[in-house]
């Protein structure tokens, strides 16, 4: 019988525990998507025009976009305290640019309120980083599904702070203070909590389980959050109404902690995972190359395997991977198995800069992205301003729908990205078996 002061350290290490408050961290996190509503607000304030405000928008491009200084960070900082750099960019960033707007503060040139932005915005990529490298690392072989769920609550971020600032029922300055406060408040509460904490070592049969309820809870807040904006653009929910949906909103988005909740208190823990399979044999023999050999050969023999595998009973796994092991150690050794010696880290490794600079992977990614983000991020900035134009006063109700379908296209990129990868690798693993 596992005693109640076990079950909460076991309860604090659990991955799935990281998992599910780097999701709540991301859910206020995605600061940026907020700017179609805050837009109007600074324009009608501080009286700019256009111009100045495409200004601003420019400012908070390059703040969400400069991501290679906590990245830095991370490699040499704990993740914490990624976190709380964060908060402090978050908080004075936008801090200012309440104070500034509510004429808290004297007026400022506008050079003033797009260095206030920028690092009010920068500060997400510190939320980012930490939440995705940590989720990463203890879920290695489904990175896939935890980046597009992760990025994915980022994306509806700028929906649910929509929500509960109506929820809240105050003045129109008050959404840049929830801004600044909101996740500041959210991310120092699980900042101790969301870390790398060797999740490879927790793979469990019921994983899948988990990952098929996490994506069942996504589908139900996309559904619920277009619902609440039909109410609302219908005008057929009072305040109440709205307080209650907003109250049901969070509910929802507190539902997946009932995986780590049971995996630690309602089932038995699981034995140890056994990291080496096979018995260590003639080390003082083996030269260098054969050790990098053996190396290569085990880690095709993780990356190969079946992915019923996985749900095997310890012992039944243990033996099918050995099995797979003595099966490779002999092609190599009859000549039929070539091994190239790899440099650097393989695929889904860490890598640092200059070695990811010299990939064509990073390359097509970074050449991907420069050059079909800028039609969305246009339309982000420019949303309150076209509303506007188009004779719509409130713009909450549009910033909150791309926000949903925003989520909607992450979190089921990730899905599909991580279902091709693994049917293509095992389609190319079949044939050459035959």
């Amino acid at each position: 019988m596992v005693r109640l002061p076990e079950r909460l350290k076991s309860f604090v290490n659990n991955r799935w525990l990281v998992f599910v408050c780097s999701m709540w961290i991301q859910s206020c996190a995605g600061i940026g998507y907020l700017f179609g509503s805050i837009s109007p607000v600074i324009k009608a304030h501080m009286g700019y025009n256009q111009r100045q405000v495409s200004l601003l928008g420019v400012a908070k491009d390059l703040g969400d976009s400069i991501g290679f200084v906590p990245g830095t960070f991370v490699e040499i900082l704990p993740v914490w305290s990624i976190n709380l750099i964060g908060v402090l960019q978050n908080f004075v960033g936008y801090g200012l640019v309440w104070l500034i707007v509510t004429n808290r503060l004297p007026s400022l040139p506008l050079w003033v309120l797009c260095i206030a932005i920028f690092v009010g915005t920068n500060g997400e990529t510190y939320f980012n980083t930490a939440a995705l490298v940590s989720c990463v690392q203890n879920f290695p072989k489904s990175r896939g599904p935890v980046v597009g769920i992760l990025k994915g609550f980022a994306g509806l971020s700028g929906a649910i702070l929509t929500q509960i600032y109506i929820m809240i029922s105050a003045n129109e300055t008050s959404l840049i203070f929830l801004v600044a406060v909101g996740p500041s408040i959210v991310v120092m509460a699980f900042m101790f909590i969301v870390r790398p904490i060797g999740g490879h070592r927790q793979v469990r049969p019921s994983d899948n389980t988990s990952f098929l309820f996490t994506y069942t809870v996504c589908l139900i807040l996309a559904a619920y959050m277009l619902a609440v904006l039909l109410l609302e653009d219908l005008e057929v929910a009072n305040q109440n109404v709205l307080t209650v949906l907003a109250v049901g909103l969070i509910i929802i988005i507190l539902l997946p902690v009932t995986i780590p909740v049971v995996l630690v208190f309602f089932t038995e823990p699981p034995p140890p995972v056994e990291e080496t399979l096979l018995a260590e044999t003639n080390k003082g023999e083996a030269s260098k190359s054969e050790d990098y050999q053996e190396e290569v050969i085990l880690s095709e023999v993780e990356d190969e395997k079946p992915p019923e595998v996985d749900s095997l009973p310890a012992s039944e796994r243990q033996k099918r991977i050995a099995h797979l092991q003595a099966k490779l150690f002999q092609a190599a050794a009859e000549g039929a198995v070539r091994v190239k010696r790899r440099k650097g880290p393989r695929r889904g490794e860490d890598f640092t800069l200059p070695q990811a600079l010299m990939k064509a992977d990073f390359l097509l990614l970074f050449f991907s992205l420069v050059l079909a983000s800028g039609s969305g991020l246009t339309v982000i900035d420019n949303l309150g301003q076209i509303c506007q134009s188009l004779g719509y006063a409130d713009t909450s109700i549009y910033v909150s729908m791309i926000s949903i379908w925003n989520f909607l296209g992450r979190v089921g990129g990730g899905y599909f990205s991580e279902a091709i990868v693994r049917c293509n690798l095992f389609s190319f693993i079949a044939m050459n078996n035959f």
